[in-house]
């Protein structure tokens, strides 16, 4: 009995060495055919199709250029005397209507003065240089802004010559806000001062900027027009000289119109005739 079971045994054994063989070439098999990956498919699965569209720029809000011209470098340089003078830290008059109560005058240090519940703050923006007077020499055209403690931008415009080895005052003035009589640009052309005011036939008269015109009536973030206007300096003073003319800042070919105001007076007159 012995021998027979021994016998039957080894018989197992051996039948089952071919059955492993066998599952294991099957389990090989198995592996052997699952799918490969391809990793640059899986890539252009995951990412979103391509497409030739081009986003177009965003467009630039027109208050860009309200200060654009003030903060640029034309007439931003001279080699007179005044050149080299600091108008950053120095005392000024204060206009009409923001005096304060107890002084005719206000002082910047570091270009600032702050605005605080008694007293209107004041900051400096840009210096511009030209020969205003005729005696060779380069005056000097600073402009300080108003802190109103809003978004308004008020602007008051000194204009100095160099005497006596210091800056002496000859005239100044203030501007309107943005396109209702904001300051566009002054500088010297052909001797003479020139004022650019935005919106339609503005002009400084005295120490301020005109109340503006029936019908003009614009968004303040985005002027549309402007007025350009000359000054000649006689005596103590600076004048008027020829025509308001207002362009469009819309259409660069369209012509000025000239002094639009008498023209909407004439208008109204003949209406209620």
């Amino acid at each position: 009995m012995i021998g027979e079971d021994e016998k039957s045994k080894n018989n197992r054994t051996v039948l089952s060495l071919p059955l492993l063989f066998l599952m294991a070439i099957s389990g090989c098999a198995v592996q052997t055919s699952a799918p490969e990956v391809n990793p640059k498919k899986d890539i252009r699965q995951s990412s979103p199709p391509a497409t030739n569209r081009v986003d177009s720029p965003k467009p630039q809000p027109k208050a860009t250029i309200l200060q654009g011209e003030i903060l640029g470098i034309n007439d931003s340089e001279t080699d007179s005397p005044i050149g080299s003078f600091d108008f950053r830290n120095f005392s000024y008059p204060s206009p009409r209507g923001w005096q304060d109560a107890d002084s005719k005058q206000f002082s910047l240090k570091n270009g600032q003065r702050e605005l605080t519940d008694e007293k209107i703050g004041m900051a400096y923006v840009a210096t511009k240089f030209g020969d205003v007077t005729g005696d060779g020499q380069d005056e000097a055209f600073v402009i300080l802004r108003v802190k109103t403690g809003g978004s308004a931008i008020p602007q008051i415009v000194y204009i100095y010559e160099w005497r006596n080895k210091r800056p002496e005052l000859l005239w100044y003035f203030r501007t309107g806000d943005r396109a209702d009589g904001g300051l566009k640009r002054v500088y010297e052309k052909n001797g003479d001062l020139v004022i650019e005011l935005f919106g339609r036939d503005r002009y400084i008269f005295d120490q301020m900027e005109t109340k503006k015109i029936v019908g003009d009536e614009q968004q303040l973030c985005c002027p549309t027009h402007f007025t350009r206007n000359v000054y000649k300096k006689k005596g103590h003073r600076f004048v008027l000289e020829g025509k308001r003319l207002t362009y469009s800042l819309e259409d660069k070919n369209a012509e000025p119109e000239k002094n639009m105001n008498e023209k909407r007076l004439e208008e109204n007159r003949e209406s209620r005739q």
